[in-house]
């Protein structure tokens, strides 16, 4: 009788894997394709370079340069996602050149496209990758039968080097060129902030301030006619027309507090804001700090201003506005949105290092999101345009925490 013994569970062999991983395998083709890659833009490479720089100094040629760097960028792109797909490298995509008319005319555009640094060093890329991808093909493909125990290592080495590559060559120019395109998407957020801030002041003087001393012109042109006839009903008019006045004045006040305060001018910040949450529909509760932490940029950045706090030094009038406005928006916000279970908020105002830290915070019903149509969205927008963050923290039923950061700007 045979007896059989069971293997304990730690001395059984490991099961069975496949020798290549998958991501082994993608680099494995992009290896194999490398050849036949470089031929083609090694040809086109040859052709553009020599076919323009012999025609460089006719007009021909240098409009045949611009369209062949032109066309580099497009092989450069299609290494890019050939790289994305095989060898999982993320590089962005550079920025493209404005066409003519954003160029101011046809020969900026021309002398854009021929010092593309984006262009030529495609162009470098596809010369210098026919004797590197006959140098892969050959490894990958013989080393399917000859290396194999030791080709994913192989495998892996040359990988890393054509990421390299890719990284190096067919990236954007550099962070200078990835921070324009930044600034020129923020520029046009200001743009259309400042348009909106047009329209809303003129629709705000025509359907307010502009209506009411219509009025009053009228009103006191018809006092000026009674003024023989009927002193008393004249006198009348006339009292009617000083409280339009009034009004008028209010209405031109609120409007130029809207604009700009004359508070946060004449006494900075901490004015400003205690005159802000005094209008909240909530107790507010403001500590603002701007003597803060002077050691560097992220220093201290921890630190909270105590209530009551001196204001200390104060921005660049750039800075202190969007301040103000953000501070008055999310107050304006707890005004709307808090709910009955709002008891009080707080407004605290501090300097970290090199930036203005905001946060505003309230014990409402919570729930606010940038894309909930409360406001949030165009503070966020506002504050990128000067390289600010916004942060939301909004818990159904847990209140609400929003912070704000932008850069500190000294005055002057």
């Amino acid at each position: 009788m045979t007896m059989s013994h069971a293997v304990p569970d730690n001395d059984r062999p490991p099961p069975v894997r496949a020798v290549f991983s998958a991501v082994t395998w993608k680099e494995i083709a992009y290896l194999v394709t490398n050849l036949p890659v470089a031929i083609v833009g090694f040809v086109y490479a040859v052709v553009m370079v020599s076919t323009t720089g012999g025609l460089s100094v006719t007009a021909v040629g240098i409009l045949l340069l611009a369209c062949g760097l032109y066309l580099s960028r497009q092989l450069g792109r299609l290494d890019r996602a050939r790289a994305r797909g095989l060898l999982g490298v993320r590089v962005d995509e550079p920025t493209p050149i404005p066409g003519p008319k954003r160029s101011g005319g046809f020969f900026p555009w021309l002398w854009t496209s021929i010092k593309d640094p984006v262009g030529w060093r495609t162009v470098l890329y596809q010369l210098i990758r026919l004797p590197w991808g006959v140098l892969t093909f050959t490894v990958a493909l013989t080393g399917l039968f000859v290396l194999w125990p030791v080709l994913p290592y192989l495998v892996r080495l040359m990988a890393n080097v054509d990421r390299a590559m890719v990284r190096g060559l067919l990236s954007p120019s550099d962070d200078l060129e990835r921070r324009i395109a930044e600034l020129e998407s923020d520029r046009g957020v200001v743009v259309d902030t400042a348009a909106a801030d047009l329209r809303r002041i003129e629709r705000d003087l025509h359907d307010g301030a502009q209506a009411r001393l219509v009025a009053l012109a009228m009103g006191l042109g018809l006092a000026k006619e009674k003024l023989l006839e009927d002193p008393e009903g004249a006198a009348e008019m006339v009292d009617e027309a000083h409280g339009e006045v009034k009004l008028a004045l209010q209405e031109l006040r609120d409007l130029a507090r809207g604009i700009h305060p004359a508070v946060l001018t004449d006494r900075g910040l901490d004015a400003a804001l205690s005159s802000v949450a005094a209008r909240c529909v909530v107790p507010v509760k403001v500590a603002v700090d701007l003597q803060g932490d002077l050691a560097g940029p992220g220093a201290g950045s921890g630190a909270r201003p105590v209530a009551g706090s001196g204001s200390g030094a104060r921005p660049a009038e750039a800075i202190e506005g969007i301040a103000y406005f953000v501070v008055s928006e999310l107050l304006q916000n707890v005004s709307k949105h808090a709910g009955p279970e709002a008891r009080g908020a707080t407004v605290e105002v501090w300097r970290a290092g090199a930036r203005l830290m905001i946060r505003v915070s309230d014990d409402g019903r919570g729930g606010a999101s940038p894309s909930g149509g409360s406001g949030l969205a165009g503070l966020a927008e506002r504050l990128g345009a000067v390289d600010g963050v916004l942060v939301v923290d909004s818990p159904e039923g847990g209140g609400t925490v929003v912070t704000a950061e932008l850069p500190w700007r000294d005055r002057g």
